[in-house]
């Protein structure tokens, strides 16, 4: 009799061991994101440095009691090894024999520290993807990337953990404002995944907070940051990170949008700027806001990019801010590779080939390195005088929404460049920078960014805790409301218009102004204003037949018009100066005749 055939072929076995091995894997890995999502992956270690007991009553208690933080796995904490976002770096380096100073004052001010984030691989990105430990998922869009370099940080705060209570054995989820976490920032590390995710994050003016302690990454660039869901909570944990004393609010006298850079965004810029603009009028009153174009107003004053932007004309104000990101990226290349070659020549860690890429691209002589450093201080002279003490400037954190993990998208030149032109404004001047969350756009996080000038951290973050408030409210109306770029109001657009030919016509850019008032115009043609300083901007031109007819037409729309919004300080009383003076030139004009005689029923 012959033997019976086995129920399966031997094929057939290791066919079923591999679906088997297969199964056994993929169970793993739902199990590893059940765990992962228990803290979204925002941790590398937890661990705890507690404060010092509180003083006893009457005395006040420590100004950072009951709050809790985490710092990014680039801090040093006496007795751990600092990852610096790579498993060779921790197998090649021996546990920290003190911790950083900046991390003492904290716990000396009564806070908790709970933990190391995750971090890019050698904080070296600006997307929170880390092959090694694992991306943190980015709570507000888990299938985006939460921006890098402090993505755990960033995660941590957004998605409102608190590490295991002291016996670590019981989890609580705090509310918001209970916690606040440290990054660091050479080019966006810290305001860009607070973009990404939603949070208020801030760059502190360069040098302005110790970097001792801290792994450096491009030291004429690093500067230790902050996270924070809650105002409050900000506004006071910044004031001890700077060591300087609480106050009064001050106010901005004026707040400048940088319209170039919002011609970067992806998403529809009107319905930005419009949450902007109804929140300082509603703060501050509108005559505080004003337009201008970044890329022509630093274009003549930064003399050593003209070297690296090899003769290129196309788009001079673009250009300028293309040259700036090149230069910060460079400069970022090159101090990164001074400080970290030698490490990774003798151990040779396996790299992302990106970061490797990056990495090895080298400036090309010494000159084009010395223009950089000289752009450095061109442009934190420039921004000085813009902002002078006083001044806040807006852009956008961020291009638009965050791109989809493992996209080449944010691998693209083209979006690390724009990208750049945003980072590099605060890191190459050294100023400070707050990002702040304004609300949601298709399901994600939206946001915008005060820039104060170097020094002026304290102004910067009297003007996000006076504003705060506001941009939300504001922001929630605009969501409500269903609003996007469609639903913004001719008004609304012939305001910003015109604010924008104001700026150009104060540049003495006279046919710019002119055809940004006709924009107006066509938006709303009832507005006497626009008819006047579209005339005040024909009259540079010495084209005193179009001025005449816009005078006419501004006098019959509003002859009782104070006329407080116009270029210049005396409205239609400046263009009939002006007309005189014309007459004064060409007697015979008759065009100027008219024109003043019809502005004599105006301005006897």
């Amino acid at each position: 009799m012959a033997p019976s055939s086995p129920a399966f072929p031997p094929s057939n076995i290791f066919v079923l061991l591999g679906v088997g091995l297969a199964g056994i894997l993929l169970m793993t890995r739902r199990l590893r994101r059940r765990v992962t999502k228990e803290d979204f992956g925002a941790f590398v270690q937890r661990l705890q440095v507690l404060p010092p007991p509180p003083p006893p009553p009457p005395k006040a208690p420590h100004p950072l009691t009951g709050l809790t933080f985490a710092v990014a796995d680039a801090f040093d904490i006496e007795g751990y090894v600092t990852g610096f976002g790579h498993p060779e770096w921790v197998r090649t380096h021996e546990s920290a024999l003190k911790t950083s100073p900046i991390i003492l004052a904290l716990v000396d001010g009564g806070a908790t520290c709970v933990g190391k984030t995750v971090i890019d691989e050698l904080a070296y990105g600006i997307s929170g993807e880390n092959n090694h430990y694992d991306t943190p998922e980015n709570p507000s869009a888990p299938e985006r990337v939460p921006g890098g370099c402090s993505s755990g940080s960033a995660v941590a705060v957004a998605s409102g953990l608190v590490e295991f209570s002291l016996d670590n054995i019981s989890e609580a989820v705090m509310g918001d404002g209970d916690a606040y976490i440290e990054g660091v920032d050479a080019v966006g590390g810290v305001r860009i995944p607070g973009g990404y995710c939603g949070i208020l994050a801030f760059r502190p003016s360069y040098g302005s907070v110790s970097n001792m302690g801290v792994i450096p990454v491009s030291p004429s660039l690093d500067t230790v940051g902050l996270f924070s869901k809650d105002p409050n909570v900000f506004h006071r944990v910044a004031h001890i990170l700077l060591q300087i004393p609480f106050g009064g609010l001050r106010q901005p006298r004026s707040i400048m949008i940088a319209d170039d850079c919002f011609e970067l965004l992806k998403i529809p810029t009107s319905s930005v700027i419009q949450v902007l603009v109804k929140s300082v009028e509603k703060q501050f009153g509108r005559r505080l806001l004003k337009h201008l174009n970044l890329g022509d107003y630093l274009s003549p004053r930064l003399h050593s990019l003209k070297q690296l932007q090899n003769g290129t004309k196309n788009d001079e104000s673009r250009s300028t801010l293309l040259s700036l990101a090149n230069a910060m990226q460079s400069l970022y290349n090159h101090e990164f590779r001074n400080s970290h070659e030698q490490w990774i020549s003798s151990t040779k860690p396996v790299l992302d080939p990106f970061i490797s890429a990056q990495i090895n691209r080298s400036l090309a002589n010494t000159l084009a390195l010395d223009c950089c450093h000289s752009a450095r201080e061109e442009t934190r002279s420039a921004l000085y005088s813009l902002l002078k003490d006083d001044g806040i400037l807006v852009i956008p954190t961020v291009l638009g929404l965050p791109p989809k993990l493992n996209a080449k998208q944010i691998l693209s030149e083209e979006y690390l460049s724009h990208t750049f032109c945003l980072s590099s404004v605060a890191s190459m001047s050294g100023c400070c920078q707050v990002t702040i969350p304004i609300g949601i756009h298709e399901k994600y996080s939206v946001s915008l960014s005060f820039i104060a000038r170097h020094g002026a951290d304290s102004l910067l973050l009297d003007t996000v805790k006076s504003m705060y408030a506001t941009l939300q409210e504001e922001a929630n109306i605009a969501s409500k409301s269903n609003f996007s770029k469609s639903s913004i109001s001719k008004e609304e657009s012939a305001e910003i218009a015109k604010e924008k030919g104001n700026a150009a016509y104060k540049d003495k850019q006279w046919q710019k102004a002119i055809n940004l008032y006709t924009d107006a115009i066509k938006l709303n043609e009832k507005n006497a204003t626009y008819y006047s300083n579209r005339a005040a901007a024909y009259l540079e031109m010495g084209s005193y037949l179009q001025a005449e007819s816009d005078c006419t037409d501004a006098i019959n729309l509003d002859k009782k018009a104070g006329w407080t919004d116009q270029v210049g300080q005396d409205g239609l009383q400046s263009i009939s100066i002006n007309f005189k003076y014309a007459l004064v030139l060409e007697p015979t004009n008759k065009t100027a005749t008219n024109a003043v005689n019809r502005l004599k029923n105006v301005f006897p």
